[in-house]
């Protein structure tokens, strides 16, 4: 192969480079910066330091944090460069890798092994040989078409100049009031920023509930924390057009309701980039991704690809899906500059670990959900608890919310959420990492976890949440979720329900048709109840009425249940006050 001496310009500083050609020089070009292609041809260079390493951009900036985005309209990071994780300059200082910005690939000719690339300051067009290709194209925001969505005051957030756009509206414009469309976790971290410079947000979402990944139940603890923040939610209700022009003053949702805005941000989520991919006749998954194998390589054996593009090995299920976050993304691109470069590394896959912070709540998901589980056809059941983040005896305690999938047949871990206000972190990448060891929830008692009363208590978290769960599987007592109640109560099963709290706690809440029997009275008030009847008992967080169903388990009661959670997960519409 032949290389020519090529002079080229880089980040305002010319930079003479001899190119010159050997038979054994790969050159090793990448499609896409960011996580996964900044990290392909990172890896690339330290697997083979005799590579031509060509990595096109078609953005302003080769590597950035949009994770932070947010947190830069939000102001908490203050300066722009503090985004910029690489820039061609660096890239080749260290790396020797060659980075164009505003370069973008039109065109992937598998059968010569070249890519076509236009300039896209200059407009010229020229094509570029390669050994190994690399793929990272992403995922691009959604931008529903509809009336409006192209007026001035309406951004997304997904790279630097869509929050530098952001930021500079706020700044000249001065607005009053935002409606932020889609309430994942860009959604949520958006609100929070503009809360912090004074705005008042309402938030839209087409689903019933904030944080579509987890499930209704854990949702609902980040919903009412927003609420008491100030924060409007509109759930259940889809964005239908907006009004005005050059900008919008307000929204109209599906339903007809109007909702003034001085600004709309568009967080309904991200699609893959696959027309390459497509046009080039590489394999498409099932799950609508770029399918590879272990080793990150496409369909054609010369081509690789990472990021939020490609599909990815879900570690629970084993089936292929579609995870879009930085640390998958990462991984992957490592994996595949290696293997482009020579190398033979493997990424087995994800449990599809997350976390979100938004005004003072956190809520982070590893592993399946509810509905997932269910869509895998796997049997499972669920397990709350609810403890403070570190010893009750110090002081600052934080209470989290933590629930557990586990599959019925044998105490494997599925997944788990957690919300909370401190701690969640350290406890969801516990989770993670057995969801990664296949640990079951009778492994959980037993995990050896660092305490001190600042940090944790003596059973952490985790390590009750494995108590609970592991009750269940052994099959020492029975537990009932708040949603299996409520449908038992529907279809007008002969429950008997029994609140075991104390009476002030009965007469400020409780559920319907429920006996007030005090769980230090239980023993003395038994014959108040038929131990024949179907039972349920339930306390605020589930531990009162655990005591409570082993007191009447052994007291001849056939059929008793504990309300997992308590009452404390059960919806506000189920609770008579």
């Amino acid at each position: 192969m032949e290389h020519s001496i090529r002079i080229f310009a880089l980040n305002q500083g010319n930079i003479l480079n001899f190119k010159l050609g050997f038979m054994n020089k790969k050159t090793i070009v990448i499609i896409g910066g960011v996580a996964g292609g900044a990290s392909a041809a990172a890896k690339a260079r330290r697997t083979d330091e005799q590579a031509e390493i060509i990595l096109f951009e078609r953005g302003l900036y080769v590597s950035f944090a949009n994770c932070g985005l947010p947190y830069f309209i939000g102001e908490e990071i203050k300066k722009r460069d503090s985004l910029l994780l690489q820039n061609p300059k660096s890239l080749w200082d260290r790396f020797r890798v060659e980075a164009r910005t505003r370069h973008e690939v039109l065109r992937v000719d598998r059968q010569n092994k070249q890519v076509e690339v236009k300039d896209l300051l200059s407009g010229d067009i020229f094509l570029q040989k390669y050994d190994r290709l690399v793929l990272a194209p992403g995922a691009g925001a959604i931008v529903p078409q509809l009336p409006g969505v192209s007026a001035q005051n309406v951004f997304k957030v997904k790279t630097v100049p869509d929050s530098e756009a952001v930021r500079e509206w706020i700044l000249k414009k001065k607005p009053e009031s935002a409606v932020i469309v889609g309430a994942g976790f860009i959604g949520l971290e958006s609100a929070e920023a503009l809360k912090r410079r004074g705005l008042k947000v309402t938030i839209v979402e087409m689903l019933p509930q904030v944080l579509p990944a987890l499930d209704p139940d854990m949702a609902a603890f980040v919903a009412r924390h927003l609420e008491s923040q100030s924060i409007e939610l509109i759930t259940g209700d889809g964005l239908k057009e907006m009004h005005g022009s050059p900008a919008v003053y307000e929204v109209m949702l599906q339903s007809g309701r109007l909702v003034p805005a001085d600004m709309v941000i568009l967080s309904i989520g991200v699609r893959p980039e696959l027309s390459l991919a497509r046009d080039c006749g590489l394999a498409i998954g099932s799950s609508g991704g770029i399918e590879v194998n272990e080793y990150q390589q496409t369909s054609d054996p010369d081509i690789y690809a990472a990021g939020d593009a490609v599909e990815i090995t879900h570690l629970v299920t084993g089936r292929k899906t579609r995870i879009p976050l930085a640390g998958p993304a990462n991984k992957q691109g490592r994996v595949a500059g290696a293997n482009a470069a020579g190398g033979k590394l493997t990424f087995p896959g994800a449990v599809g670990t997350a976390i979100v912070e938004s005004l003072g709540i956190t809520a982070a998901k590893t592993g399946l959900s509810e509905s997932e589980a269910t869509r895998e056809g796997i049997p499972y059941y669920v397990s709350f608890t609810h403890s403070l983040h570190h010893a009750g005896y110090y002081p600052g305690g934080a209470l989290m919310h933590l629930k557990l999938i586990v599959e019925k047949e044998n105490g494997r871990l599925l997944g788990g959420q957690i919300v909370g206000e401190s701690g969640v972190d350290k406890r969801i990448d516990v989770i993670a990492t057995a969801l990664y060891a296949r640990l079951k929830v009778t492994d959980l008692e037993n995990l050896d976890l660092a305490y001190a009363p600042q940090f944790s208590a003596a059973k952490d978290p985790v390590i009750m949440a494995g108590f609970v769960a592991a009750n269940v599987s052994r099959a020492e007592i029975g537990t009932i979720t708040c949603q299996e109640l409520q449908k038992r109560k529907q279809n007008k099963d002969d429950l008997q329900l029994v609140d075991v709290r104390t009476l002030d706690e009965f007469h400020s809440r409780h559920l319907p048709g429920a006996i007030p029997i005090p769980i230090d009275e239980l023993r003395d008030r038994m014959d108040e109840l038929d131990p024949k009847k179907e039972t349920v008992v339930y306390c605020r967080i589930g531990f009162r009425g655990y005591l409570a169903a082993l007191i009447l388990q052994q007291n001849a009661f056939e059929r008793v249940f504990n309300l997992s959670g308590g009452i404390l997960v059960c919806p506000d519409n189920e609770i008579d006050v």
